[in-house]
């Protein structure tokens, strides 16, 4: 049974709106499943199985590549931070260009973001499954990937805090893990390793071998393009904070913390990786970038270590997906950009049309992509390719706009703030145009041009129902002016 949700916001959300105070929403989330969610957010399969390649591209060069785009994506969540703090929303970024920019960017960013989230559920339900499959071959691949979608889709009906507790587990299960590798691998890299027969390295591999940039600067660019959507699922904390106790506080933790996580966890662990092997070692492509360290150092079944933890970030990313991408269709609902039903919750506080809508579509991505791999699935993932470069503009221009509102009507409530505003908001838009504008220069198929026209494309035609939508709604309500 559900209850109704009270009645939809106004066409633009407020500064002082908070969707998890009387929407039927709950302040399920305790702060360790925040801390954890903000920790686990930056930690994506993606940098376990992707890196490798980055590696092969740029040599120990990834590293300013990871440097880069570590250094845009702490601009960008500084930027939603801000916002976030003074209004905390489970639209987040997308109730914010609502106000800033006007329905039509709201209702555009939302349900692009909505999207890439469902096509997410996709591909890492085909991840996880693959991995299941290859330990109990028994059960087909296909019926990994429905088993998986079945129980975390029960996990979110359940309660917000079941999606917490959860998430705390899966992502602290990636952090020992990757904190554990670091530590093992330093150790590794200066010969204090007990049992360890690899030569204490230091640090010269880092330019023993053809230098730092063995492939040349060009290719600090590459890389770029091949590790910038492992950041993705950092901004999940502002969506997920709006179901706190104390959601201000919660945003504000966060967000000064995401310059170490992603110091860390991505800088740190890619270091040990070049710092321990041969930038052109061939097990880096054929085992994996972190397989390949762990089996240079003497660790035991490595493989299968790291398959484990790939699957904990596949079901942990799955697990955050289903959960962002049902907040944003209820934050859509809410506004009136969406079925009314999607604004509903249960006794529970879940927004539980939303999340069946969202995990319905995630089964039928599932299904193309066994069905239809190279056609159809392929379409989804290059129309969903940009957009994750598509939100951090958003969330910019968002940001010049909602700084000078806030001043205007809530000033207290500036507790976080972007740094040399406006002129590193300006600096990260450069940074976010020059990135889209260079995949255009990579033209293998599924590459980035694919990408960046065929996302493109869908955002124009999102863009043009909403503004059609809009207008249209605009002449109804002047209809229902009777002239004096």
């Amino acid at each position: 049974m559900t209850t109704q949700a009270s009645p939809p916001t106004p066409d633009r959300v407020t500064t002082t709106e908070s969707d998890s105070q009387g929407s039927g929403l709950q302040a399920g989330l305790k702060n360790r499943h925040l801390s954890m969610i903000a920790i686990g957010g930056v930690i994506g399969a993606g940098l376990f199985v992707g890196s490798g390649s980055g590696i092969a591209a740029a040599g120990p060069g990834i590293l300013i590549s990871y440097l880069l785009v570590g250094t845009l994506v702490v601009l960008v969540m500084r930027m939603l931070g801000e916002m976030a703090a003074a209004n905390p929303s489970s639209g987040s970024f997308s109730a914010y260009a609502d106000r800033a920019l006007g329905r039509w960017a709201g209702f555009t960013i939302g349900w692009l973001y909505w999207f890439f989230w469902v096509v997410v559920l996709a591909v890492e339900a085909t991840a996880g499954a693959k991995i299941l499959a290859g330990w109990i071959p028994a059960v087909p691949q296909w019926g990994w990937a429905l088993l998986v979608m079945v129980v975390l889709t029960a996990t979110n009906l359940f309660s917000v805090s079941s999606y917490g507790e959860f998430e705390f587990w899966f992502a602290g299960i990636k952090v020992v893990a990757i904190a554990a590798f670091i530590v093992i691998g330093g150790l590794a890299i200066f010969g204090l390793l007990p049992g360890s027969d690899h030569p204490a390295s230091g640090f010269s591999n880092l330019t023993a071998h053809g230098g730092f940039l063995p492939n040349g600067p060009g290719a600090i660019l590459t890389g770029i393009l091949m590790v910038v959507f492992s950041f993705m699922g950092s901004e999940i904390v502002t969506l997920a904070a709006g179901e706190t106790a104390d959601p201000r506080a919660a945003v504000t933790k966060a967000t000064n913390s995401v310059i170490w996580r992603i110091a860390v966890f991505y800088l740190g662990s890619i270091l040990v990786v070049v710092s321990l092997l041969r930038w052109d070692d061939p097990a880096i492509l054929k085992d994996g970038s972190y397989v390949a360290a762990l089996n240079s150092v003497g660790i035991p079944h490595a493989g299968e270590i790291m398959n484990a933890i790939v699957l904990t970030s596949v079901l942990s990313c799955l697990n955050s997906g289903l959960y962002t991408a049902s907040r944003m269709a209820f934050s859509l609902g809410r506004r009136s950009d969406a079925p009314a039903a999607f604004a509903r919750t249960t006794g529970r506080g879940v927004p539980q049309a939303a999340i069946l809508a969202s995990v319905v579509f995630g089964f039928v991505a599932v299904a193309f992509n066994y069905l239809w791999p190279d056609t159809v699935f392929q379409f989804l993932l290059n129309s969903s390719g940009a957009i994750a470069l598509f939100v951090w503009l958003v969330i910019c221009f968002s940001q010049l706009r909602m700084r000078k509102i806030i001043q205007r009507e809530s000033p207290d409530k500036l507790v976080v703030r972007m740094w040399l505003y406006p002129y590193l908001t300006w600096a990260t838009i450069a940074m976010i145009t020059f990135v889209l504008v260079y995949m255009l220069t990579d033209t293998a198929d599924g590459g980035g041009r694919d990408q960046v026209v065929l996302s493109t494309l869908v955002a124009v035609a999102v863009v043009a129902f909403a503004l059609i939508r809009q207008r249209l709604a605009r002449n109804a309500r002047q209809d229902k002016v009777i002239p004096s």
